[in-house]
């Protein structure tokens, strides 16, 4: 018979632990108060997640790899917690484009004239283009970092650079 169709144990293999959001060396871990308290929702859920796991002595090769995913992922999330300086975005300037400002750009030039795009800059752990966040570390949260309202900034597109302008800017709680 061939190997091909012979059932192997994979329990051998080394599991594969999916990677945090990236976060460049030597930057400080900004989160929103929001941010921080999904950080500790999160860490909640995998503790109880772990301990889950733990009870269950019904396949040991199983327990043991899905103990290895869930130890991994613990302290990847607790180095983050311990690394993360809370800004609330109530405490930044009003009129000046900082963390946790929710922004909207209209594009002058280089993209579609007129296009309208808003978003809030956030942690990297709390960023999500379906929710409307960016990371503060997005090539498109640098470009508007420090920028005012009616002030235009250029950003690289690929081989184009977009000319936007600070259409508004307001600091809710992200």
């Amino acid at each position: 018979m061939s190997r091909a169709f012979v059932k192997e144990n994979d329990a051998g293999e080394p599991p594969i632990i999916p990677p945090r959001a990236a976060l460049p060396p030597g930057a400080t871990n900004y989160v929103t108060p929001t941010g921080l308290e999904q950080l500790r929702a999160e860490l909640s859920a995998l503790e109880e997640e772990r301990a889950k796991v733990e009870a269950n002595h019904e396949d040991e090769a199983n327990r043991t790899r899905q103990l290895t995913i869930l130890n991994a992922q613990l302290k990847a999330l607790t180095q983050r917690l311990t690394t993360a300086k809370v800004i609330d975005p109530r405490t930044q300037p009003a009129d000046e484009v900082r963390f946790g400002a929710t922004v909207t750009l209209l594009t002058r030039s280089g993209g579609r004239p007129g296009t309208k795009r808003t978003f809030t800059i956030v942690g990297v752990d709390e960023a999500s283009v379906a929710a409307g966040k960016v990371a503060f570390v997005a090539p498109i949260a640098r470009a508007v970092i420090g920028a005012r309202v009616g002030q235009t900034v250029k950003l690289p597109m690929g081989g184009k650079e977009e000319t936007l302008e600070i259409a508004a800017l307001t600091y809710d709680r992200a």
